[in-house]
């Protein structure tokens, strides 16, 4: 057996008989570069206390992975395509393991921004490369069911980044975070080369540049503009971003519309089947991470757990997740893809409707079965719509069919941060303050108390501080007429601790119930939507043709004998043509 598996799966005459580990390399690397993100929420306090970052300093940490991430994957997905898919995924896990590396090394906010933006160009490789890889390494017949381990493993990673980086924590620094990543960046690396066989399209174009610069620009200033603009308000720098992204988009879509061999053919999203897709997988991530965003923070902040408790207590969502997988493997097949997207995004809508009814006597018991039905929703949805997506492009496009998926998916989930994420600072800041009036807190320590929920219970503890402080000056004071003064101050500031550090978990509460209402309608309108746009079980979805300098004839490659189940290019594009899964085209 040779070391380096160096055939071609496009050669290969059958199916490749080690597919189901190679599998295991593909959702490895998917494994670390979502928990990249979920693992820094958790990690966030002891990264602010050590390197003193501001807000805007730990917003642009989070989200400086995220820009390159989603601008660069629909340029990086075609260019994999045209040389190489496992190239561009171990060259992905080069560079996301070394920014790991200096992420873990750098001493000051720039620096981290700095790492974790070169961990998005890594990822920006390794994300579409997975799906490609994939879908050119399964039969049609097992594609759906590889897809729902990837999209298993995806859920999974959401679930799991908080309860690893909360291990690592008990023991280790936040840099410790990071430098999990290489371990596993390094398995995957080997894993691609010994596993994964090599794929490229046999029959590609030259790749259009200007298509992907143009594409890179206006996902690139979206991006930022979702970032910016909820965040650190509507200045210059981001209503330039979004004029940038707007003009971008347009001269995107006409250089596409005019280019014979596109990057991506925009003509695609004409068919409501494949918009649809999209728009579920879109909307699905904006309530994931959006839940996600206030969900931690309730749990470590207001309830008080840990790190590592905090991560153990997602794993409901993580096991719900593989259960709802395991459904849609089964029903999608028998009832078709859009009643069992349509389902899972009913449950997403149930579980952040089930969230409203948090208030300041919730414990972790009342976020239990939310956490369950978003789990099994997640499962239902997401699966069935990426094997829609990747099935709407050839094989030559699956470098660009993943990154389409992986595109939706993290602008959703960019968008749920900042839209719910801006409505629960919004909704936090107008309770805390009502929550307040009258108990003659300065303006300053208010303003303060109304940035986040971590920093209200700070303003909490320095007035409890100082509680502590007058008690210790009236047991050593002079007399006892000044002894009975500093300890009524001391109860008096006690007290204001205390009705202070109240009002701070109940205005977060209040605004939790609030954000996720909000959700529960963009999702529910959402799902109303999507419904209407994916096809009926057993209708074939019309796609666009393909161009002609594009397209395999019957005539481009002679038929194998297992026709459907070989992987030469031809018989795959013939097959793929003919064959639907949930009611879309396979071409």
């Amino acid at each position: 057996m040779r070391l380096v598996m160096n055939e071609p799966v496009e050669r290969m005459d059958r199916p490749y008989a080690r597919r189901w580990w190679a599998l295991l390399v593909l959702c490895l690397s998917l494994l670390i570069i979502v928990m990249a993100n979920t693992a820094l929420t958790v990690a966030a306090p002891d990264m602010t206390q050590d390197l003193g970052l501001s807000s805007a300093d730990l917003q642009w940490v989070i989200d400086g992975y995220t820009v390159p991430y989603a601008a660069l994957m629909l340029l990086l997905g075609a260019i994999g395509d045209k040389y190489s898919r496992r190239g561009a995924l171990v060259l992905g896990l080069v560079v996301f393991g070394g920014g790991a590396v200096a992420g873990s090394l750098v001493g000051s906010s720039t620096g981290v921004i700095a790492a974790r933006a070169v961990m998005g160009v890594g990822a920006a490789l390794i994300m579409p490369a997975t799906l490609s890889l994939l879908a050119a390494t399964f039969p049609r017949a097992e594609r759906a069911k590889a897809i729902t381990l990837w999209t298993a493993t995806a859920g999974l990673a959401i679930a799991a980044g908080p309860l690893v980086a909360g291990a690592l924590l008990e023991h280790h620094g936040w840099s410790s975070t990071f430098l999990i990543n290489v371990p596993v960046a390094a398995v995957a690396i080997v894993g691609a080369l010994v596993l994964v066989p090599p794929s490229a399209a046999a029959h590609h174009n030259r790749v259009d540049y200007v298509g992907g610069l143009l594409s890179v620009i206006w996902i690139g200033a979206l991006v930022y503009m979702i970032i910016e603009g909820p965040h650190f308000g509507w200045g210059v720098k981001a209503v330039t971003a979004a004029v940038v992204a707007g003009l971008g988009l347009v001269l995107f879509v006409l250089w596409e519309l005019h280019h014979s061999h596109p990057v991506v053919d925009v003509r695609r999203f004409a068919n409501r089947g494949f918009a649809g897709s999209n728009l579920a997988v879109a909307l699905f991530f904006l309530a994931v991470f959006g839940a996600f965003y206030f969900l931690t923070q309730h749990l470590q902040f207001v309830l008080g757990y840990d790190a590592l408790d905090t991560g153990v207590r997602m794993l409901p969502l993580a096991g719900a997740v593989f259960v709802g997988s395991a459904l849609t493997g089964y029903l999608t097949p028998r009832v078709g893809m859009r009643i069992t997207v349509t389902a899972g995004m009913v449950g997403g809508t149930a579980a952040l409707a089930l969230l409203t009814r948090i208030d300041a006597s919730s414990s972790y018991g009342d976020f239990v079965l939310p956490l369950v039905v978003l789990g099994l929703a997640i499962g239902l949805a997401l699966s069935p719509c990426t094997d829609a997506i990747m099935g709407a492009f050839p094989e030559s496009e699956l470098g660009v069919g993943g990154a389409v998926n992986d595109t939706s998916l993290e602008l959703g989930g960019s968008l749920g941060i900042a839209i719910l994420g801006s409505v629960l600072a919004s909704s936090y800041s107008s309770q805390l303050s009502d929550a307040t009036a009258g108990q003659g807190l300065p303006a300053g320590a208010l303003s303060t108390a109304q940035d986040s929920v971590g920093a209200g219970y700070a303003v909490a503890q320095g007035i409890g501080d100082k509680a502590r402080q007058a008690g210790e000056q009236a047991a050593h004071a002079q007399n006892a007429e000044q002894a009975a003064q500093l300890k009524s101050q001391a109860d008096q500031l006690a007290e204001g601790a205390r009705h202070m550090a109240d009002a701070v978990g109940a205005s977060f509460s209040d605004a939790v119930a609030h954000t996720s209402l909000v959700g529960a309608v963009v999702l529910g309108v959402g799902t109303v939507l999507v419904a209407v746009m994916l096809p009926r079980k057993g209708r074939t979805a019309r796609t666009e043709p393909e161009p002609a300098a594009a397209q395999l004839t019957d005539a481009d490659e002679p038929k194998a004998p297992d026709a459907g189940i070989s992987h030469s290019d031809g018989e795959k594009a013939t097959d793929e043509k003919s064959e639907t899964v949930g009611g879309h085209d396979r071409a």
